[in-house]
């Protein structure tokens, strides 16, 4: 496998000379958390990419396929629909309120009383997103380099913390842009044809395979709801994504690149369910789901291609890992941390807030590497962090963006009142059942309509300040008026 690790080990030096790069440009807040919001669409739509396809979506979405056929591939189907329905209702909206955080965004909306809890939510979320992807580099490393886990973690890990604390959401652009294309030609191009030659095309794949195999619907029709609750609403609503947003040049940018990303995860998804079909063919008795990818790219792929496809696997791992591990940091550090120190310190500047978002990343990032070493199965915290995102945030969110009467009180009552149900019914039901995602948002938005029409309306000026946002007229913060160093 020399040829292999020779291809893995050119892609991960090539991630750390860009998060070099990235360095030189990231002078400003606004250059080091949103990349100076200057990305336009070419450059939006594969970032955009491959930050929501992850290890999830790629190991993952192969893994469903493996075990449910071509239904396997609604999981990342409905991360695409929740991209498609970001970008085209919302991302436009959301790209003029030039915010870094969506806590910010519903400080701004109902007059600076929400910021603290959604915040904590918030990072919850973002830092179990970041360990999950962070676990996978043992995965793939073990396939590699037949390392242990530990080691594998940290390798891995450590790269995503060095490219990321160097240049910040510069360097993370840069490097997503090149695993947007090495997962395109590795998966793709590559893999999927491969793997239904390998099966012996679509014909024999039927013929060994059972009927439920080529049901749209064979998951199940429970499996695809609850998958449209936690995952298109959760791409609604997540830092995550809302930070790549925040990059685009324009609104008509982060309309139209989005969509083409969201266009881009539906032909993903698919590829990774017949992934998945075809290896059950080649494998009917594997011991995991989740093991068809790395086997399939083990024993069927020739020598240098098995290199590129596993590092499109490892590119797939680390997008998601960097932009949960940013989205982590900047919540942590404005959302939180300022929040809590009262203030930005007098005298301080620009140069001042990129060191400190810069100490936050490293910060976290340490976090997330021992969080993902000392954790063997993350699903569950994973599952229980998209609760109460989905159950606590996502009404207050929405209803901020689409109904003029709710109210800073309906707004708290709404993360209140979800969080607390969905974990109660975690406890009751098991934190994988679907009922505490059902009822959490049920109640949830029930508290926000109740709180929100019982509560004097929000102030006229704070309201016309938000219009003014959402319209793009406000001044450009200060941060974004610093320029850029040539």
């Amino acid at each position: 496998m020399a040829v292999d690790y020779l291809v893995i080990v050119v892609y991960l030096a090539g991630m750390l000379a860009m998060g070099w790069w990235g360095m030189r440009r990231a002078r400003s807040k606004s250059e080091f958390l949103v990349a100076g919001r200057r990305l336009g669409p070419a450059m939006y739509s594969g970032t955009m990419a491959a930050i929501v396809l992850g290890g999830a979506s790629t190991i993952g979405g192969v893994g469903l396929g493996y075990q449910y056929g071509l239904s396997g591939a609604w999981m990342v189907f409905t991360i695409g629909l929740g991209l498609l329905a970001l970008s085209i209702f919302f991302s436009a909206r959301i790209a003029r309120l030039k915010v870094y955080t969506v806590s910010e965004m519903l400080d701004l909306r109902y007059g600076g009383r929400a910021g603290v809890i959604s915040g904590v939510v918030m990072w919850a979320y973002t830092l179990m997103l970041a360990v999950t992807s962070t676990i996978a580099y043992a995965t793939i490393f073990d396939v590699l380099f037949d390392i242990n886990r530990t080691l594998a973690i940290v390798l891995g890990g450590s790269i995503v913390v060095a490219y990321s604390t160097l240049g910040g959401m510069w360097s993370i652009t840069l490097t997503d842009m090149v695993q947007f294309v090495v997962k395109t030609i590795g998966v793709l191009l590559l893999l999927l044809p491969i793997a239904v030659v390998k099966a012996g095309g679509f014909s024999e794949m039927k013929a060994q395979l059972p009927t439920e195999y080529f049901d749209p619907l064979g998951i199940g029709g429970e499996t695809i709801f609850t998958y449209v609750l936690i995952y298109t609403f959760g791409m609604l609503i997540g830092q995550d994504i809302w930070q790549r947003v925040f990059t685009a040049r324009s609104d008509r940018t982060a309309k139209w690149g989005g969509t083409v990303a969201g266009t881009y995860c539906l032909a993903y998804a698919l590829a990774g369910a017949v992934i998945g079909t075809a290896a059950k063919v080649l494998y009917p008795n594997l011991a995991s789901a989740d093991d068809a990818f790395a086997t399939i790219v083990k024993d069927e792929l020739p020598v240098g291609v098995r290199g590129l496809v596993l590092a499109a696997a490892l590119a797939a791992v680390m997008s998601t890992s960097s932009g949960a591990l940013i989205a982590c940091a900047t919540v942590a550090n404005n959302d939180i941390w300022a929040r809590l120190r009262g203030a930005v310190r007098p005298g301080g500047g620009e140069h001042d807030e990129v060191k400190g978002n810069r100490t936050f990343i490293l910060i976290m990032g340490l976090a997330v590497i021992g969080t993902a070493i000392a954790l063997n199965d993350v699903v569950e915290a994973l599952t229980v962090a998209y609760n109460l995102l989905v159950g606590g945030l996502l009404v207050p969110i929405l209803g901020g963006l689409l109904w003029k009467r709710g109210t800073a009180q309906g707004a708290l009552a709404a993360v209140a009142v979800g969080g607390v149900a969905v974990i109660a019914l975690m406890a009751t039901y098991g934190i994988l059942a679907n009922e505490p995602v059902y009822y959490g948002l049920l109640s949830s938005l029930a508290a926000y309509v109740i709180v929100s029409l019982a509560t004097p309306a929000t102030d006229a000026a704070v309201l016309a300040a938000w219009r003014e946002r959402l319209a793009g007229r406000a001044p450009e913060p200060v941060s974004e008026q610093v320029p850029t160093p040539q």
